[in-house]
């Protein structure tokens, strides 16, 4: 019957224009499929009914129906849209990655550290929920809809409005039609496995296309004259198709789907189809593309829908939609605590009533308190009040407070290596964590931490370490003053426990400090034959000693990426005064260490950024302890002690009471993660160049790398090729995943 309405529409139109008489106003409505990314082909379809004139009276959608029909039905025109999606970020935003700066000091260490988090209930390893919680799309949503925040009865939106979700209770279809739009959208779109389910109404939510994923049907009570269909549902296979296990799972996930189309699709008067099955549900980086394909699909149907906005005679005002640069919050409202107090979460989100900041920095703050990972999610509203909005939100409380974490990397310091982890948060206090890892491979190590986290307040921590090397090379004059020249280098074994219980507290932002008390007991030994020529003895110990220590730090940390940084500025400045020792070799006296580093990261342009550094410490008072010294050479990110990276010499070649060096790295990033680079560093070390003024002259170190790098999930892999200024030294470096 439409159809026949719609072909009387043509003529009529046709006629009647030229009789100059007004043809009666046909109302439409407009359903949108979901489909993942492919739904992304709504947009090239809404911008072709926004260039014709077409009214759409009432927009119905599905998971990313949902998202697109949500944000047209509020006011944006399909061009804004297209201009919304080319700015966007898709992996940033639905994997959810929190950006580093949000993070706590001690966030950041595990984010750079574990490549894989289970929760740990029961003593059973449990899969998570989801992949991501979906935050970061729900803060984009939530900005995108300030404008209408204030509409809880959707059909009093711009265009009125309703979507699918599904009830993961029940199985049945939840019709959203009233509430706050951003989370019936988060709702709808929450796509299995992908996002978390949404609580609202005291209903677990979720993806609406496990039920219906192309809700015509509600239309029929909208008083609605044509419905415009959009559907990006892929069709079933064919017989050549069905050869992996994804695409037979993928087709009896269909069937369903298919059977139902069939009857669905004869309710559209039109029915848009996208040739987007070259693509898949998460194949936003091909966005654009998408885009262009539904347009042109609906191009198709330029007379229809020409002739429909004739019989209009509709034009479509501009919507102004708020940019919102600042937000004043009048008043915060907190439910759902239980363990936590709404102070914490404030103290969190750091920003207080009555304040005015901008959406920035309001994301800023949520993605400061979802990073603690004490929350499974954090679900908002904005109320308009008083030139202003007051913003609640309802927490959900992790339910996991044990994991288990993992970690692989190889170097050449530690060689091949396995990190398990074991972190159970709240097991006394409900801001408190412990952390044990495990590191089992060529050289075995384990890691104690014990934190109380008070944020500005003090914080109080403990933290106990072994690293132990069963056989290293280093030259003889690295940890002894004796000279044996038939030796250049002496192969030895290396371990060091390490205890220290601290206190700290954030100055600011991004600004900690830290002071504390340090046990540490050093063992060195070899059994270097060519060295033992002269003792008579089959093991020489250099050092076998307990050194007591107080310590102090200052630490500023902007840097938004620590492997590949682009943007940022580090500050690291300490002292420790080691004050009382066991003495094995009876020569100790009391002495001090100061070291700091200073480096800033900059873009130059689009892929490519530069970081550069200074570093220097010196050593006050007793000199006999060497393996205390300043060291430089190799390639490392955890190095213990006073040791750091130098370029173009092999690991602990060079050492010297006191040092200063300088750095850059030029990093040109060709592809998305894929990174080519070049670094070059300089530097004086020895004993006291800052006494007698040699720090300053020219540098007697030189070297070089040329290396490429790649982001993965479990940590960069990095491949250098690094040689010294004079040409004595090059060979390759190598780097698998998280440093630990």
């Amino acid at each position: 019957m439409r159809s026949v309405v719609i072909l009387v529409f043509i003529f009529f139109c046709s006629w009647s224009f030229s009789q100059e008489n007004k043809p009666s106003d046909p109302r439409v409505g407009l359903v949108l499929s979901g489909g993942g990314a492919k739904g992304l082909a709504h947009v090239g379809v809404l911008k072709i009914l926004d260039s014709l004139g077409v009214r759409v009276d009432y927009v119905a959608g599905t998971s990313m129906g949902a998202v697109v029909g949500g944000l047209y039905a509020s006011g944006y025109s399909g061009k804004q849209l297209d201009s919304i999606i080319r700015s966007t970020k898709f992996d940033l935003l639905i994997s959810d990655e929190i950006p580093r700066e949000s993070k706590t000091f001690y966030e950041r260490k595990n984010g750079e550290k574990y490549a894989l988090a289970l929760p740990f209930n029961n003593f059973k390893i449990n899969l998570p929920s989801s992949i991501s919680r979906g935050q970061n799309v729900f803060n984009l949503v939530s900005k995108l809809t300030l404008g209408v925040s204030g509409i809880e009865d959707f059909s009093k939106l711009p265009i009125p409005f309703y979507c699918i979700a599904t009830d993961m209770e029940t199985g049945n279809e939840v019709v959203l039609e009233h509430g706050n739009l951003a989370q019936a959208i988060a709702a709808s779109s929450a796509l299995p496995t992908l996002f978390q389910p949404v609580i609202l109404d005291h209903k677990l939510l979720m993806d609406g296309g496990i039920v219906n994923n192309f809700p015509i049907t509600g239309l029929a009570s909208k008083n609605i004259d044509i419905i415009i269909g959009v559907d990006v549902q892929d069709d079933l296979l064919e017989i050549e198709e069905l050869e992996s296990v994804s695409n037979i799972l993928n087709q009896i996930s269909n069937f369903r789907a298919a059977e139902e189309m069939s009857e669905k699709s004869v309710l559209a008067d039109i029915y848009i189809k996208p040739d987007v099955a070259d693509y898949s549900i998460v194949s936003f980086k091909d966005g654009i593309t998408i885009i262009d394909k539904g347009e042109a699909t609906a191009s198709l149907y330029f007379k229809e829908l020409q002739a429909i906005a004739k019989a209009q005679r509709f034009s479509r005002a501009p919507v102004n939609t708020p940019d919102f640069k600042e937000l004043k919050i009048n008043d915060i409202r907190i439910s759902g605590l239980e363990k936590y107090t709404s102070s914490y979460v404030k103290g969190k989100l750091r920003f207080r009533s009555g304040e005015s900041i901008s959406f920035n920095d309001f994301s800023e703050g949520v993605n400061n308190l979802v990073a603690t990972n004490n929350f499974d999610s954090f679900l908002y509203k904005f109320q308009p009040s008083d030139q202003g909005f007051d913003l609640s939100a309802k927490v959900i409380e992790a339910k996991n407070t044990a994991f288990v974490k993992f970690g692989v990397h190889f170097d050449q310091l530690y060689m091949s290596s396995a990190l398990v982890n074991l972190t159970k948060k709240q097991l006394f206090l409900k801001n408190d964590v412990l952390s044990i890892d495990f590191i089992l491979g060529d050289n075995i190590r384990y890691n104690f931490d014990y934190y109380i986290d008070k944020g500005f307040y003090w914080s109080v921590g403990l933290n106990s370490k072994y690293i132990g090397f069963n056989s290293f090379s280093s030259p003889a004059d690295f940890i002894t003053d004796e000279i044996y020249p038939e030796v250049d280098r002496i192969r030895m074994s290396f371990s060091e426990f390490t205890h220290q219980f601290f206190i700290e507290s954030l100055i600011k932002k991004d600004f900690a400090q830290k002071i504390g008390l340090e046990l540490k007991h050093l063992k060195i030994t070899t059994n270097e034959n060519g060295f033992l020529n002269a003792f008579d003895t089959e093991e020489y110990t250099f050092e076998d000693s307990d050194f007591y220590s107080f310590f102090g730090a200052l630490k500023f940390d902007t840097i938004d990426n620590k492997f590949f940084p682009k943007s940022g500025f580090l500050f690291e400045g300490g002292v420790q005064y080691y004050f009382a020792s066991s003495d094995y070799n009876n020569n100790f006296n009391g002495f001090s260490i100061f070291k700091s580093q200073i480096s800033k990261a900059f873009r130059i342009g689009d892929k490519l950024a530069m970081n550069i550094g200074v570093q220097g410490g010196f050593k006050v008072g007793d000199s006999t302890t060497k393996a205390l010294r300043f060291g430089l050479g190799g390639y490392g990110s955890n190095y213990f002690n006073n040791y750091t990276t130098f370029y173009g010499y092999d690991y602990f070649s060079l050492s010297g009471n006191s040092f200063v060096k300088s750095s850059s790295t030029l990093d040109f990033e060709f592809l998305k993660n894929h990174h080519f680079n070049f670094s070059a560093n300089f530097a004086n070390i020895a004993d006291d160049i800052f006494l007698n003024k040699t720090w300053a002259e020219s540098p007697s170190y030189s070297g070089y790398a040329i290396g490429y790098g790649l982001e993965t999930v479990f940590g960069p892999i990095e491949l250098k090729y690094n040689w010294a200024g004079d040409s004595s030294y090059s060979g390759f470096i190598v780097s698998v995943g998280y440093w630990f």
